[in-house]
Formats: C-alpha cells, structure tokens, sequence
C-alpha cells in the first residue's frame, strides 16, 4: 500500500544549528499518527518541512507517491500538496463569517464551485454548526471555534491533516470532547493525520501510533505497547509512565 506521506533522512539546518537530522518517516492511508517531543525537538519544523514551507537542506518529501520536496528543491508548491493543517491558536480570520472560512478554502483550492454548497452544508451539519454559518469568529464559544477551525481544514478533502496541539488551549472536559470528535471525522473520511501533541494520554486517545522527537532526530516509533515495553531514551519512558495516569 503507497504511504500517504513518506519522509525520507529529512535534515534541516537554521542559523548553524542541526534542527532535524535524517527524519525518515511513513504514513499510511487512513493511519494517525501521534508526533511527541519536548518543546524545541523539531515538530513544527517538521510539519512546515510537511507544508513546504521549510526547505531542507537534504532529504525528501513524497506526499501520495509523488515528489514534493527534493533536499532545497520545491518540487511541489505548498498550494498544491493537498495537506491541510489545525494550528494551536486555530488562526481563524476575524473578518469572515463560519461559511466564509470554508469558502475561502475551495476557492484557493480551485474545487469547482458547483461543490461548494454541498461541501460546506454537509460538514457545518455533521459538526452541529448548520446555525453558526453568517456567524464571525468572535461570537462564537471555544468548542465552537475548534469545530470552525476542523471544519477549515476538511472541507477541501485533504489527502493529510496536520494538527499543531490544537487542544493546548482547552480545558479538560472540552479537550476529551474535541477528541472524541477528531477521531470520528478522521475515521468517517478515512483522512491520515499527523497529530503534534506534548501529552501522550492526548495521543493515546486519538493515534494508533507514536513517533517521538528528541533534538531534532527520531528517536522511537512504534505502537504505545512498545513504548511502554521498550522505551529507548529516559524522555520516551516518562512518556510511556503517564500513559496510564488520569487525563
């Protein structure tokens, strides 16, 4: 089966310092994947390496089998990867309204017009957000906002999400919630996810499997199981012991 996503000894240096060192990564159709790490390990580099919005300086990128990224080479606009992405801070545009923020995705992504109606209804309707649509951003709650923001990135039909700890910013009660519910839209579209978490319970609940970064190099991946059995770094094992502890 052709992975989804395939990364291949992606290394990218910043300022004279090595940020990723030989990441090789795959992603299955369908598959979501937990990105863990502490804070400056390389995961939002990682993603915008994802985007095409780093270039590295080797290493490749193939998004559906097809080249996207060849060391500093863009050979595949950011525009045109069909990756879409869920960031922390959701980064919704104050001016538009809820139908406005899918709009404007087809329209950049060129899907043919007579779609879009159908496409933005039937994706308000399944996220319960059918009475929000003339609504702006601001007027909206937190679980609202996050299901705007879910919305924006799977209207377009990715061929992968990318979520940068979407649920950082959430309490408890709504972060087991938005879970919950990006589990049931992944898998009801069957759209492959690459999930940047801090929290491995968090990750737990939503990916079958873990990749973990430490300064910048992939140090494990695998299932939770094997984490908890085999931890290869003392960061990876305190991940494992707070797998089963109270979310």
């Amino acid at each position: 089966m052709k992975a989804v996503l395939s990364l291949e000894a992606v290394t990218i240096r910043l300022g004279g310092r090595t940020v990723l060192e030989d990441v090789t990564l795959d992603i299955s159709p369908g598959e979501i994947v937990a990105l863990l790490g502490p804070s400056g390990a390389g995961k939002s580099t990682l993603l915008r390496v994802i985007l095409g919005l780093e270039r590295p300086a080797a290493g490749r990128v193939l998004i559906a089998g097809a080249l996207a990224t060849d060391g500093p080479n863009l050979v595949c606009a950011p525009a045109e990867r069909g990756v879409s992405m869920v960031f922390q801070d959701l980064a919704l545009w104050p001016h538009l309204d809820v139908a406005g923020h899918l709009r404007f995705v087809l329209e950049s992504r060129r899907v043919p017009r007579d779609q879009h109606g159908p496409r933005i209804e039937g994706l308000l309707e399944r996220l319960a957000l059918s009475d929000k649509a003339r609504r702006l951003p601001g007027t909206l709650s937190g679980g609202e906002r996050q299901r705007v923001a879910i919305a924006r990135a799977l209207v377009s039909t990715p061929v992968l999400l990318l979520l940068d700890e979407p649920l950082a910013n959430v309490d408890v009660a709504l972060k087991q919630d938005m879970l919950v519910l990006f589990r049931e839209l992944l898998r009801e579209r069957n759209t492959p996810a690459l999930y940047v978490t801090h929290d491995p319970r968090e990750a737990a609940r939503l990916a079958s499997r873990a990749v973990v970064l430490e300064g910048g190099v992939l140090v494990q991946q695998g299932s939770w199981d094997v984490l908890r059995a085999a931890p290869a770094t003392a960061f990876v094992e305190r991940l494992a012991s707070e797998l089963d502890s109270r979310f």
